[in-house]
């Protein structure tokens, strides 16, 4: 037996499931301080059964449940689990694995669990207490434990040694034993008092008695009075019970009749609802496969149809667009003209700047000359007006001259950045313009795409519409046929209703067990009369006529058995009439009945025929289709409106067509899903080839938005960028003028310091020069209106050929675009051909499946609907034989009540009997029984005689002789239990002494164990060194307790207040092995003993250790390195930020090292 695993749960620092798996050996548990290594200790003392606080290290019990730390919030509950290993059976139970839990609640309350049922604390320690665990948990040696042992009274040493002896279940036997005395003492007491009150009242008890005796004689006479008369009371009782249970049993005998009918029917119906229930599955499973097959079917068709279609639909087209060649063509005599038109504006450029040359001449010219004469003019009057004018007019223009050249660079640099960003606009524009024309040429293949998709789309629509409006008109037949049939069934159920009688009202229309062939209705039902509006109630019993209410009931006929249905009249009839029982299908149940009403009854196919057949035998019925029936010497005619056997054909027949219409609605219901799987895959593709058209759309609309922008800027930038120019044009003139002006005011300050001045300027030579001018301005007004003209033919011609070249380079494109698609859509064509063509085969081999599995369907339908018949056949005669036990059952449960309520009068009449004359009803007819001769009148007279003389008495107290009787009957009884009580007492001492005997017996071997062996340790740890354990009333082994006696090697001090801390924790631990090696536990559990140790005690403790763990586990928790070393298997106990501990196993073995994350 040995320790194989602790769960911990919300203890104390555990606050996630942890569990430790320990092994056999030594099971070292480390880790820093405060990590939670005690806790492990706390656990195992407080899932042992341990009841003290203060000994798990707590104020009060609910501190075992983690409270909380950082982000963790209060639990609010612990659980620990401890698993045993009990392979050697040391714990008395039957389990090689025993798991103790104990769990514990924020409100106080504990649960204790062994094997996971529920326990008490009393049950774990009984199961612990043979492996020597008990109360003082000497197992579990925790910190401080060591000096807790040697500072302990005698007495409490004592209890380590009884607890590893085994002695702690008997002494509780003992200590129970003890108050079981203590209180059968007061019970003695109890019984003494009792026994004195008794002889007290016993004496004046007898007195009455005597008094009541003497009376006795007279009430001997009116007890047999009241017996005689109660005799012929319960006669009488008896002789109306026997009637009662007689009837009752007559009821039985039919009630188990009837039992038997229907365990029959019900074992006939539970064979056929099997059959049903087997049947059943398989028409469904037939069904769910023709209607999946109906589907494929249908999809397979529409597969082939849109196969069909785009094979056929499919044809190739030449490319419709321009030639690119040609184009080409085009645009080299575009070039050709371009450069043609180049060069006459070039020599038009060229002339016009000859004559331009020569016009500037003649201007330099004629402005020579008007600036002479102005000049003329200017220094008469400067001379006049003087220098100093002139000398601030030249200093005013030249500031002007200076702002004109500034303002003339600016708007230089402004024209030179539109010209830039013109030209950006221009080639971005043109890049927008070809990815116009490349979308513009993609275009077409969508269109067509999104045109087929739209095709298939509308087609498989139109297909669905006209299969929902076909399953539309399916539906209104079967809700006409459906409302058809509950209006007959209706109809028949009022019909039975009205006169099926009460206790009858189960029954079903005899109609509904009959069927005739088509076109033979109405003679069935005439031949039928009055059995028409006949119920058949095969399990009725003619006995049982007499419970039903006849006279409320209108003249009904109901056929009750099936009797033989083999009998047939022997008759020859003609070739043209046959038996009317040929055009009928009859029940079973009511064929014998039915067989012998219809046994005359001839079919003609007209009257001159029934005529005839009558005067051949008058012994028969003739009857028509029509309905018209013939006898000997009478005939019946006309129309008597529907009966239930017509009622029951129609629906029969409108029950025929429903099927159909149902069939044909499955059939309709597997292709529709077809059709509308194909529906949605169609409207699918046309939606996702409108998505593609709409983006292609919405892209081109983009691109040319994009484009129509462009060119918005590229207009917007060229006025602006004319503008500038013209700004710029008018900025050099206004330059070149104010220069020209600045130059004139030079010349006037140079002429006015020039003396020879005339008095009158001349004009002949600016009059020359002005007509020379007009000339060339003449000319070079026409050469540039030519330049003019000549240039913009070249502009016009200039980009002609570049727009060739890229329609060309589009159309080029465009083509083989053109061809991929016509390529693609030859090989669309093939596959599409590929595909109707395997769509075809498949649709013959999915045709044939569909035959098969429709057969499959309608067998198993068939076969299905024939067994629902029999079922609700099976079912009508259940309930029929249902209701007659019910009613037979009713009966006898009345005759029941009848006979209770004679048995309880009988029993009442016996009670009373007993109570007041308490005489048994047995003796009361053998002694008392009336004779043939018995006088109830003078019986009667005689009582009261006797009650007469009985009240001249006087008053007396009847009761007294039977109290007296009981009160001695009292004293003595308890007389009796006196002398038991003062036995049991004796008992009790004796087991007390027992037990005494037992731990004396036990305590002594263990003592002398002990006492053997602690010398033995002692000397292991203290070598030279002395010890010894002493009793302190050798003479009282029951009550002495153990001092212990330890001399340390090279002292001479006994006391152990005397010794050093280690010394103390030694001898402690000395005293604990010898316990240990006395009496072994399956596991010890040590924390921190070695913590006062130096070294070399650490070693010889350890060779302790080394030897403990050969019998025992050894579970301890250490610092020590030394410890560690001889340890199998180590746990460290760790704790983070968070509060919470977590348990790392590390398997020590020789070459190899495990490391477990024991933290769950």
């Amino acid at each position: 037996m040995y320790l194989k695993s602790l769960t911990l749960r919300g203890f104390k620092s555990f606050a996630s499931a942890t569990t430790l798996k320990f092994e056999p050996g030594i099971c070292a548990v480390v880790g820093p301080n405060g990590s939670g290594k005690s806790n492990v200790v706390d656990a195992l003392a407080w899932v042992m059964g341990e009841q003290g606080a203060k000994n798990l290290r707590g104020g009060k019990m609910e501190d075992v449940i983690f409270a909380g730390a950082g982000e963790r919030k209060p639990l609010g509950r612990a659980e620990v689990t401890l698993t045993i290993d009990n392979s050697d059976g040391a714990l008395p139970i039957e389990y090689r694995e025993v798991s103790v839990t104990r769990r514990m609640f924020r409100d106080g309350a504990s649960e204790y669990e062994i094997n996971g049922s529920r326990a008490r604390l009393m049950d774990i320690q009984e199961l612990l207490s043979d492996s020597g665990i008990g109360r003082e948990m000497h197992v579990i040696v925790g910190q401080g434990r060591l000096a807790q042992i040697l500072e302990s009274r005698p007495e409490d040493r004592r209890a380590f040694i009884e607890e590893a002896a085994g002695v702690l279940k008997h002494r509780r036997r003992k200590e129970k034993a003890q108050r079981k005395l203590v209180g059968m003492q007061a019970n003695l007491d109890r019984l003494n008092d009792l026994t004195t009150e008794l002889r007290r009242q016993l004496k004046p008890l007898a007195r009455q008695a005597e008094a009541a005796q003497r009376a006795a004689t007279v009430q001997a006479d009116v007890r047999d009075s009241r017996l005689r008369l109660a005799g012929h009371r319960v006669v009488e009782l008896q002789e109306e019970l026997n009637s009662a249970e007689s009837q009752a049993r007559v009821l039985v005998e039919k009630v188990e009749l009837v039992t038997e009918q229907l365990e029959e029917a019900i074992a006939q119906q539970t064979e056929i609802d099997d059959l049903l229930a087997e049947a059943t599955p398989r028409a469904e499973s037939a069904q769910h496969l023709w209607f999946e097959l109906s589907a494929l079917a249908e999809r397979v068709a529409a597969t082939q149809r849109i196969a069909s279609d785009r094979a056929s639909s499919i044809q190739e087209v030449a490319y419709s667009g321009p030639d690119p060649d040609i184009l080409e063509n085009k645009a080299v005599r575009a070039d050709n003209e371009y450069q043609e038109l180049a060069e006459a504006a070039e020599i038009a450029r060229e002339r016009l700047e000859a004559i331009q040359e020569e016009a500037e001449q003649r201007e330099e010219a004629s402005r020579e000359a008007e600036q002479e004469h102005l000049a003329q003019v200017r220094a008469i009057a400067d001379k006049r007006e003087g220098v100093v004018r002139l000398l601030a007019s030249e200093e005013s223009q030249r500031k002007q001259v200076e702002s004109a050249q500034a303002e003339v660079s600016r708007l230089a640099e402004t024209t030179q950045a539109s010209s830039q960003r013109q030209r950006e606009l221009i080639n971005e524009k043109n890049a927008i313009d070809e990815s116009v024309a490349q979308l513009h040429a993609e275009m077409a293949p969508l269109s067509e795409l999104h045109t087929q998709a739209t095709t298939e789309a509308e087609t498989s629509e139109k297909r669905l519409e006209q299969l929902r409006v076909q399953r539309g008109s399916i539906d209104k037949l079967v809700s006409r046929l459906e409302s058809r049939i509950e209006t007959l069934t209706a109809t028949m159920q009022v019909v039975t209703l009205e006169k099926a009688p009460s206790g009858l009202e189960e029954c079903t229309p005899l109609g509904s067990k009959v069927r005739p062939r088509p076109g033979t209705e109405k003679a069935v039902s005439a031949a039928l009369g009055r059995f028409t509006e006949a119920l058949a109630a095969v399990a009725f019993d003619t006995g049982s006529v007499n419970d039903l209410d006849i006279d409320s009931v209108a003249r009904t006929i109901v056929v009750t058995s099936a009797g033989s249905d083999g009998w047939r009249m022997d008759a020859d009839l003609p070739s043209d009439a046959s038996w009317l029982l040929d055009h009928v299908d009859i029940d079973s149940d009511v064929r014998g009945a039915i067989t012998r009403v219809l046994a005359d009854a001839v079919w003609v196919p007209n009257l001159e025929a029934g005529r005839a057949l009558i005067e051949q035998d008058p012994r028969l019925r003739a009857v028509t289709s029509e309905g018209t029936m013939l006898g000997q010497g009478w005939i019946e005619l006309g129309s008597g409106g529907y009966s239930s056997v017509e009622a029951a054909s129609h629906i029969e027949t409108a029950q025929a067509e429903l099927d159909i219409a149902h069939a044909q609605l499955e059939e309709l219901s597997g292709t529709l899903e077809g059709a509308h799987h194909t529906a949605a895959e169609a409207r699918v593709a046309a939606a996702r080839a409108t998505a593609a058209l709409r983006d292609h759309q919405h892209r081109i609309s983009e691109a040319e938005r994009d484009s129509s922008r462009l060119q918005q800027q590229c207009d917007a930038h060229q006025k602006q960028h004319q503008q500038a120019l013209e700004q710029c044009t008018k900025a050099e003139a206004r330059m070149n003028q104010l220069q020209e002006e600045w130059e004139e005011i030079k010349n006037r300050l140079d002429r006015v310091s020039d003396n020879d001045i005339p008095e009158e300027p001349s004009s002949v030579a600016r009059d020359e020069a002005a007509s020379a001018l007009a000339q060339i301005k003449a000319m070079e007004m026409e050469a540039r209106l030519n330049l003019r003209t000549a240039e913009e033919r070249a502009e016009n011609a200039q980009g002609k050929g570049e727009g060739l070249r890229r329609q060309a380079h589009y159309e080029r494109q465009a083509k083989i675009r053109h061809e991929q698609a016509m390529e693609r859509r030859i090989k669309q064509s093939r596959l599409a051909a590929t595909v109707a063509e395997g769509a075809d085969t498949l649709a013959q081999r999915v045709s044939m499946a569909l035959e098969k599995a429709a057969t499959e369907k309608n067998s198993a339908i068939a076969e299905r609907t024939r067994l629902a018949a029999q079922a609700a056949n099976a079912k009508d005669t259940v309930n029929a034989l249902q209701n007659q036990l019910n009613r037979l059952s009713d009966t006898a449960h009345a005759s029941e009540i009848a006979q209770s309520q004679s048995q309880v009068r009988l029993e009442e009449a016996q009670e009373k009997l007993v109570e007041q004359l308490g005489v048994p009803i047995q003796d009361l007819l053998r002694d008392y029984a009336p004779g043939a001769d018995f006088d109830v009148a003078a019986e009667r007279a005689r009582l009261k005689q006797a009650e007469k003389d009985l009240s001249a008495l006087g008053k007396v107290n009847p009761l007294a002789l039977e109290e007296f009787k009981a009160l001695e009957e009292r004293y003595e009884f308890l007389s009796t239990q006196l002398a038991d009580v003062e036995q049991a007492r004796q008992d009790l001492g004796g087991v007390i002494e027992d037990v005494d005997a037992k731990i004396l017996q036990l305590f002594t071997d263990a003592w002398r164990d002990v006492e053997a062996e602690f010398p033995k340790v002692f000397a292991t740890l203290f070598p030279g060194g002395e010890g010894r354990l002493i009793l302190t009333e050798p003479d009282d082994m029951l009550a002495t307790g153990i001092e212990v006696e330890a001399r340390p090697p090279g002292k001479k001090v006994k006391r152990l207040s005397l010794l050093s801390g280690g010394e103390k924790s030694l001898t402690a631990l000395a005293m604990l092995v010898a316990i240990f090696r006395a009496r072994p536990s399956p596991f010890y559990v040590m924390d921190e003993v070695e913590a006062a140790l130096d070294d070399v005690n650490l070693r010889r403790l350890i060779a302790l250790f080394e030897e403990l763990r050969k019998d025992s586990q050894l579970i301890v928790i250490t610092h020590q390195k030394p410890t560690m070393d001889v340890a199998n298997v180590l746990y460290g106990v760790t704790m983070r930020g968070d509060g919470v501990t977590r348990v790392i196993s590390q398997r020590m073995s020789p070459g190899v090292i495990t490391v477990e994350h024991d933290d769950s």
